[in-house]
């Protein structure tokens, strides 16, 4: 596993063309930070009571740069897939077709519990399935609601391991490189290297890196 400190669009540009098999990430999108001022999620609320941390938002008008990026460092025939809400995926989802990728569907992540919010409470996040070229999952069984719950007191906006496994397992092989340009938790990370693949990532907050960092001191003492 190889841990970077830099801006996203900034860091894939340094890597080389189609070199990486899989992209899987979270960008901290802009619509999370209006989810915060209201406090319709728990773990992103501003109270007096809470000592959550939070994280630089990651602009709207970046996508299109972010994802010209993602498209050259991918290999032909590979797969790309962007966490995200509702309001995000329409924005988005012409911007990556625009710079060449096939946009497949939309999976639904199920969190099996709600959450906070005032307008039908949310229990699921999108999952954007996008490809490079042409390359077939890995098992053609698995359905478009994938069930995981959700990490209670993580990272903000913490992704399961699991939840990440069977992206990956659907869309790499053994030894093949996973990258994600804002790793966060870390969870995409860690799934890959549970799944022997080899993994770079890229957060250019401190939280992040020290996260990651104790979540494997403790990996590390548990097994």
């Amino acid at each position: 596993m190889q841990l970077f400190q830099n801006d996203a669009v900034h860091w894939l540009s340094m890597l080389a063309d189609a070199s990486v098999d899989l992209i899987i990430t979270d960008p901290p999108y802009e619509s999370l930070e209006k989810h915060r001022k209201i406090g319709t999620t728990t773990r992103l609320k501003i109270s007096d009571g809470s000592n959550n941390q939070w994280f630089d938002i990651f602009p709207n008008e970046r996508f299109e740069q972010l994802f010209i990026e993602i498209y050259r460092v991918l290999k032909k025939n590979s797969h790309f897939y962007l966490f995200c809400d509702q309001e995000t995926m329409f924005y988005v989802k012409p911007i990556a077709e625009k710079v060449g990728f096939k946009f497949w569907k939309p999976i639904v992540w199920n969190k099996l519990a709600i959450g906070m919010g005032y307008h039908y409470r949310a229990k699921y996040e999108f999952i954007l399935f996008f490809e490079k070229g042409k390359r077939k999952l890995n098992d053609l069984g698995i359905p478009d609601v994938l069930e995981c719950k959700r990490i209670h007191r993580g990272y903000p906006t913490e992704k399961p391991v699991e939840l990440i496994e069977t992206l990956i397992k659907q869309s790499s092989s053994e030894g093949q490189l996973v990258v994600d340009p804002f790793f966060g938790s870390g969870s995409t990370l860690i799934a890959a290297n549970n799944l022997e693949r080899k993994a770079i990532g890229c957060d250019i907050s401190d939280l992040a890196h020290d996260y990651l960092s104790k979540r494997q001191c403790l990996d590390a003492v548990v097994s």
